[in-house]
């Protein structure tokens, strides 16, 4: 039995080494060097782009937790960095050069591996992985809208920042529906004219994160679902009559309709995390926690995920694929890596390991292992997976996504730690 796994970035690479070390041979293409995708530029497989750093390496963290999860994964990834690691703090960072050369050795030199240069237009027959990342090529971006019939690959993010449930004040938020209509399904933060007035002024005079030149090119894509501060420029009332519009709604603290209104809309089953309705932004981060903390019953919020606006290749999961990452519609073909909607290096070469893993698993007459949602990778399968979550958007790592303790813990330091031991013991519950 044979696999086809494109991409020999960090999660085709973890793909196709989980399958190699069970005995599956594996077919791993890759375009480069013959071609580069506008981002890349070094030979070596697993190219780390944007930064040198797999975020930080306490256990406690939502990265050093989910790294933590991939060690005991057998993660070859991980194998890398702690060979090629440079001091930086409390966070794991590499040499790049040195990380990608050692990842392409051990591919390359495995047995059960075949390397095949060049760029893939249509996906192979047979088994086969697609974890050709953020930057797919124009030919096999088409393939793919051909092999999913609908308009289920994105080429943009337009995405609202979300929230942690649990830090929303819900002295001053209330829940409810406009006009009464639904299950209080939206988290509601009321203004008074004067802290709208406030935040109005701050949201305009906010500093944007600087766009590449492709996204420059493409900004017009994003007209439909306008960043929250161009609208706020066009007038001092724009999103006090669009999404801020307080209509159909009372605050129970004063029985009044406010001067206007922050929802906020659940992103998953479990409501661990909310996501803010309309704010598509273009801020740069700490400008987002600064200004959207003045938002009254925000002002501890811890962010899940800061918005974003730029070019990214990724499928509509949710309605797509299963918790193993396996096309629903096409059992032989899975995904792998940020293409999936999963967001970060470390994310996208977890999900390249429970592919693997799992595939060999079945091609080895076995059934998949399904990963506990305590677990940080296990919650990211089932978020990717989750048909309730609506617009769909990349997610990385975070405390959020996973399911709450039994028992509410209000230090923050003490609930992660409790949730990375729940995650590990879990873990090694069932390895």
């Amino acid at each position: 039995m044979k696999v086809s796994v494109i991409g020999a970035g960090l999660a085709g690479c973890e793909a196709a080494f989980q399958l190699a070390e069970q005995g599956i041979n594996v077919d791993l293409y890759e375009m480069k060097p013959q071609k580069y995708s506008k981002a890349h530029s070094y030979s070596g497989f697993a190219e780390l782009v944007c930064s040198n750093s797999l975020k930080a390496a306490r256990v406690e963290s939502a990265a050093g937790l989910l790294k933590e999860e991939m060690r005991m994964l057998g993660s070859l990834i991980l194998e890398s960095a702690q060979q090629c690691s440079v001091p930086a703090g409390g966070a794991l960072a590499v040499d790049r050069e040195l990380f990608s050369d050692y990842i392409t050795q051990k591919i390359k030199s495995h047995k059960n591996i075949n390397v095949i240069t060049g760029e893939v237009e249509k996906i192979p027959e047979g088994y086969c992985v697609i974890a050709t990342g953020p930057l797919t090529s124009d030919a096999l971006a088409n393939s793919i809208k051909e092999l999913l019939s609908s308009d289920g690959l994105s080429f943009y993010d337009a995405a609202a920042p979300i929230i942690a449930t649990d830090s929303i004040d819900m002295n001053i938020a209330f829940s409810a529906s406009r006009y009464g209509k639904g299950d209080d399904d939206y988290i509601n933060c009321p203004m008074n004219k004067e802290e709208y007035e406030s935040f109005h002024k701050e949201l305009i005079n906010a500093e944007s994160a600087p766009l590449n030149e492709i996204d420059k090119r493409d900004f017009k894509v994003y007209e439909g679902c306008m960043p929250i501060e161009v609208m706020a420029k066009r007038g001092a009332d724009t999103i006090r009559f669009g999404p801020l519009k307080p209509v159909g709604l009372r605050d129970p603290r004063t029985d009044h309709r406010p001067w206007a209104v922050v929802q906020l809309r659940k992103e998953n089953a479990d409501s661990t995390m909310y996501n803010i309705v309309g704010f598509q932004t273009n801020l740069k981060f700490g400008e987002q926690k600064r200004v959207f903390s003045l938002i009254p019953g925000l002002q501890n919020a811890e962010f899940v995920r800061y918005g974003v606006m730029h070019r990214n290749t990724f499928i509509d999961s949710p309605r797509l694929l299963d918790c193993y990452f396996n096309l629903k519609a096409n059992k032989k073909i899975y995904f792998a890596g940020q293409i999936t909607g999963v967001e970060g290096y470390t994310e996208s070469a977890a999900s390249g390991i429970y592919v693997g893993y799992n595939l060999g698993r079945i091609l080895n007459g076995k059934e998949p292992i399904t990963l506990p949602k305590q677990t940080m990778l296990g919650s990211l399968a089932h978020y990717i997976s989750d048909e309730t979550v609506v617009n769909f958007q990349p997610m990385g790592s975070n405390m959020g996504v996973l399911p709450p303790l039994e028992n509410t813990i209000r230090d923050k330091k003490e609930r992660y730690e409790m949730l990375a031991s729940r995650s590990i013991n879990a873990l090694k519950e069932l390895i």
